[in-house]
């Protein structure tokens, strides 16, 4: 599956953004999909998963309350919508899928999208 992040871009501090990842090659069945994100010099970090099968949902405790993760399964897509907006969410985006149940470690996703450019201005 090959995966498409993009709706990256610059924002003031508590402003939104939302976030998709479209998938080709395969349908998001029985696939886990992550959010990540990544900023200079910090590992990767964990924000949000929606497991395809009950559409189950997980956050990181830095967004909960203010992302949201969705799908689409009509147009075989995943968003994520992120409100109020910090100067500590500027990061690269990306997501991710696994087959596999799915969890906040990146270990566990086997395939990745090209990552989108966040910027919060203070």
């Amino acid at each position: 599956v090959q995966l498409q992040a993009s709706g990256g871009g610059l924002v003031q501090a508590g402003g939104s953004l939302r976030l998709s990842c479209a998938a080709s090659g395969r349908t998001f069945t029985s696939y886990t999909i992550g959010w990540f994100r990544q900023a200079p010099g910090k590992e990767r970090e964990f924000i949000a998963f929606i497991r395809w099968s009950g559409g189950w949902t997980y956050y990181a405790d830095s967004v909960k309350g203010r992302f949201t993760i969705s799908r689409d399964n009509a147009k075989n897509t995943v968003l994520l919508q992120m409100n109020s907006l910090k100067p500590e969410d500027t990061a690269v985006y990306y997501c991710a899928a696994t087959t596999l149940y799915g969890d906040s470690n990146p270990s566990t996703y086997g395939y990745w999208g090209q990552g989108t450019q966040v910027t919060v201005s203070s």
